[in-house]
């Protein structure tokens, strides 16, 4: 039997019916990983020990006749700025090439609950700045459909791995597409939840008003079931929310078609895929209604302004003093931080500090930083109104289909792009699960389906609809 290409589901049946062992299952991921990585590289670190650990805890449950849980001895793969306990997190930049993590992440302590099995650490854009996963210190990941690919960003590893059969489902982070992008390159799904339905305690911030955990996971069933396990308020994390999530209980939806994420630029063939997947919707007896968010087009400018911002602010306790790379041939305190910094981040995680760093300078606070936020407020608010006609929206994760590896990384405004329909739904603090919607030459099309704050399983319920 196959053992390395299975739903959560799938794999659960296996392990309560005792088809085979939660050891097996695992030894059967690791083994895939250990010859078909290379090419891939969807994994910076492979925690074995630990994974077989796990997995004997799951075989005993099963060996004690206890009831369990859907994640227990499932496989799973962690992008690598998420804390594990014990393990490497270096969050794919060289300044903390060697960290090991003192602490396990809010949501690693909720699965290890669960009893799922961590494969190991997934590589990903350094500090998740970046569309493609070209930014990783390490080399990038690459699109296990295409190998001269790019699995997008900043979730590559996780969103590759997944596709590619070397977990049965992932963790990935979203600041601004990060989970969306690479779940609709690679042809997965891909959740971003609402801000605060997760708690971030254990991540690594790049910025704060705006990251949140997610799935990636082969189906939509599968994306529900991880987010079921870590959602939920947490007193280490003070914008996590205790919310009670109702179930979807409406037959036929309100589905808005904003207008402004259909626009010129945008692969025809992507959109030709979605439109069809709308007209089904229609013809279900769903009702779709076209909607405007009108402060769209300030998004990206917006976006760049308060991520660079807050990346600045958060980035600055790597100094090279209290963890992490540190230059040694630096001779005072302020030679310490200057050439560490400077050798231990990347190019583009070196770009984003100086832009936040000086939207944030005196002179130019008010001009920036405080401006993006009140465009930020009526991008908000451009949701809530469309919110009152409709339940759910529905719209592009990306305007193009996966490019070339090496195709953008030179031009940061065209990578920046790429995050075009995607980062609106952050600075709004929604949800939006991307799903495949079909393929154009071989290669996956997603669409995403964007909902009212705390309004998941709707998304789950529109998006099930849609895949059957």
């Amino acid at each position: 039997m196959e053992l390395n290409n299975f739903t959560i589901g799938r794999a659960h049946d296996g392990l309560i019916k005792k088809e085979f062992s939660a050891v097996e299952l695992a030894k059967s991921y690791l083994e895939k990983i250990e010859k078909e990585d290379e090419k891939i590289f969807a994994y910076l670190t492979i925690t074995r020990d630990l994974a077989l650990e796990q997995a004997a805890a799951a075989d005993e449950t099963i060996r004690k006749g206890d009831d369990l849980p859907l994640l227990a001895g499932i496989p799973m793969a962690i992008k690598d700025i998420i804390m594990v306990q014990g393990a490497k997190c270096t969050g794919a930049s060289k300044i903390l090439e060697n960290y090991i993590a003192p602490y396990d992440a809010t949501v690693i302590k909720k699965l290890r609950d669960e009893g799922a099995v961590f494969l190991g650490k997934a590589n990903c854009d350094e500090f998740a700045m970046g569309s493609s996963n070209e930014n990783s210190a390490f080399g990038p990941a690459r699109n296990p459909i295409d190998t001269n690919l790019v699995p997008g960003g900043s979730s590559g590893g996780s969103a590759a791995a997944v596709a590619a059969n070397l977990c049965v489902a992932a963790l990935g982070t979203d600041t601004g597409g990060s989970i969306r992008l690479p779940s609709c390159f690679c042809g997965v799904a891909g959740l971003k939840p609402t801000y605060g339905a997760v708690s971030r305690y254990g991540a690594m911030a790049y910025a704060s008003s705006l990251d949140q955990i997610g799935p990636i996971a082969k189906n939509i069933e599968d994306a529900q079931i991880i987010f079921e396990a870590i959602r939920g308020a947490d007193p280490r994390d003070s914008t996590s929310a205790d919310i009670h999530f109702a179930a979807a209980q409406k037959q036929k939806y309100r589905i808005g078609i904003p207008k402004e994420y259909f626009i010129k630029g945008t692969d025809p063939r992507i959109e030709q895929l979605i439109r069809q997947k709308i007209g089904e919707l229609e013809a279900r007896g769903n009702e779709i209604i076209e909607v405007s968010l009108p402060h769209t087009e300030y998004a990206l400018a917006c976006y760049y302004i308060i991520a660079t911002s807050e990346a600045s602010a958060n980035l600055a306790k790597f100094d090279g003093i209290r963890y992490g790379y540190s230059d040694k041939t630096a001779e005072n305190v302020a030679d310490i931080y200057f050439k560490s910094r400077g050798k231990g981040f990347g190019a583009e995680v070196r770009r984003r500090i100086m832009l936040g760093t000086y939207v944030l300078s005196a002179g130019y606070y008010d001009a920036y930083y405080v401006r993006a936020q009140k465009v930020r407020t009526l991008i908000k608010r451009d949701f809530d109104e469309a919110f009152k006609k409709v339940d759910a929206m529905i719209a592009p994760v990306s305007p193009t289909l996966p490019f070339m590896i090496g195709e953008k990384i030179d031009d940061p405004l065209q990578m920046y792009l790429a995050d075009i329909f995607t980062i609106s739904i952050n600075l709004a603090g929604v949800p939006s699960l991307a799903m495949p919607c079909g393929k154009v030459g071989g290669l996956p099309a997603g669409l995403q389906i964007i909902g009212k704050h705390f309004g998941e399983n709707t998304l789950f319920e529109i998006g099930k609809i849609i895949k059957n």
